[in-house]
């Protein structure tokens, strides 16, 4: 087996209480590699190592992985979650694509979708958009909070303060329970993302 890339990933982890403004994040950043090819080749290498990561964490039955992604549309979280987990057992991992909340979703609190798809010890769990939709999109539309039937009060800066605080709560508790959350937000630029758009049509 080969042995896998090392990308150094500290200049993309977001600490606690961090601020981050995407604009200083070079969307076309190719992590040294030459090519889309070169690229694709030492993924190849890495989906074997993470397909006999898979099977240590399958046996331990200790911890499970919970793997988030984000992004704008176009960004390419489909096809990330395809090409990087194409080696491991599908037994053993579970992607969840989260859309529009359902009639009985928005009847429960705004985490309660995600929490039915976490993964069980020994398994992978994929989730294509998360519960981090509630602070982003519906905090850009407000008014879908009232699809929501949450109790009558403001909804300004402390309401969303509170959603953050639940948010880190709950992955905290997700933590403390050997569920370890790894969260991905793809950046691709607008030029990027317009030609993306324009290939689908």
């Amino acid at each position: 087996m080969s042995k896998p890339h090392k990308l150094d990933h500290r200049p993309f982890l977001v600490r606690p209480g961090s601020e981050v403004r995407i604009r200083g994040f070079d969307p076309t950043y190719t992590a040294g590699f030459a090519s889309k090819q070169d690229g694709k080749a030492a993924l190849l290498e890495d989906v074997d190592a993470l397909a006999k990561a898979q099977e240590l964490l399958y046996a331990a039955d200790r911890y499970s992985l919970l793997v988030i992604f984000q992004a704008m549309d176009a960004a390419g979280k489909d096809g990330t979650i395809k090409h990087v987990m194409s080696g491991v057992n599908p037994q053993g991992c579970e992607v969840t694509s989260f859309k529009a909340p359902s009639a009985d979703e928005l009847d429960h609190s705004f985490l309660w979708r995600c929490m039915k798809r976490l993964p069980q010890g020994g398994r992978i769990g994929i989730f294509n958009r998360s519960y981090y939709e509630e602070v982003l999109v519906v905090r850009v539309h407000p008014e879908w909070l009232d699809a929501q039937h949450l109790p009558p009060g403001p909804r300004g800066d402390k309401f969303w303060q509170q959603r953050y605080d639940d948010i880190n709560a709950f992955e905290r508790h997700l933590v403390h329970n050997g569920t370890h959350v790894v969260k991905f937000f793809l950046n691709v630029s607008k030029e990027e993302q317009r030609q993306r758009f324009l290939a689908r049509l």
